[in-house]
């Protein structure tokens, strides 16, 4: 039997949170590996009311949202979340959908939305977003809030270290290894991490 035969099997009798899961997480791969996300989080609850299902930042702080939707009514039923109904109070400069193909229609995509289809295992970019940046400065707050819950909830886990101490663990690993970073360990200068350049 062919793998997307197979696939197709499997999730039509898996229920809609696998699905939804499913979806999660090959949006989060599709924005790491083929959007060029450096830091991307799903399904992470703050005080801002919005959960997004998957969100990363670009280099200059680009932010991009996709909402995973399941089914057709999952996608009619997001129209009427708050942040729906006022865009300008949303996360993400660009903003994309993620379903099984022939869920959403292009003509039914909000204005300046893109949509990603999720075929088997491939991810494929059907509608472009719009060129605006739909972040507004109350979005960009709310990104904020986000990110600085999910930076405590490191944080906590990590204790009694602070994320300070966490991050400077290649120094203490030079210091046990008599000054020089142990073989396979990248100097934390050499890192790639395009929010550190100016």
């Amino acid at each position: 039997m062919p793998l997307l035969s197979r696939y197709n099997i499997i999730m039509a009798k898996s229920s809609p949170q696998t699905k939804h899961a499913y979806l999660v997480a090959r949006a989060a791969e599709w924005l790491r590996c083929r959007y060029g996300c450096g830091i991307v989080l799903s399904e992470q609850y703050c005080v801002t009311g919005e959960v997004p299902d998957v969100i990363g930042w670009k280099a200059s702080c680009r932010s991009v949202l996709v909402e995973c939707k399941v089914s057709r009514s999952d996608f009619l039923a997001d129209a009427h979340k708050p942040f729906r109904l006022a865009p300008e109070e949303g996360l993400g400069s660009k903003r994309l959908y993620l379903a099984p193909p022939e869920i959403i229609a292009f003509d039914e995509l909000p204005k300046h939305w893109g949509l990603l289809e999720c075929k088997g295992r491939e991810v494929q970019l059907v509608v472009k977003p719009g060129k605006p940046d739909l972040r507004t400065h109350v979005g960009l707050m709310k990104e904020m809030s986000l990110l600085l819950a999910s930076l405590r909830r490191v944080e906590v886990r990590i204790e009694p270290q602070t994320i300070g101490e966490f991050l400077k663990w290649k120094n203490r690993m030079a210091e046990y290894n008599g000054g020089s970073l142990p073989e396979g360990i990248t100097a934390r200068e050499a890192e790639a991490n395009s929010y550190l350049a100016s």
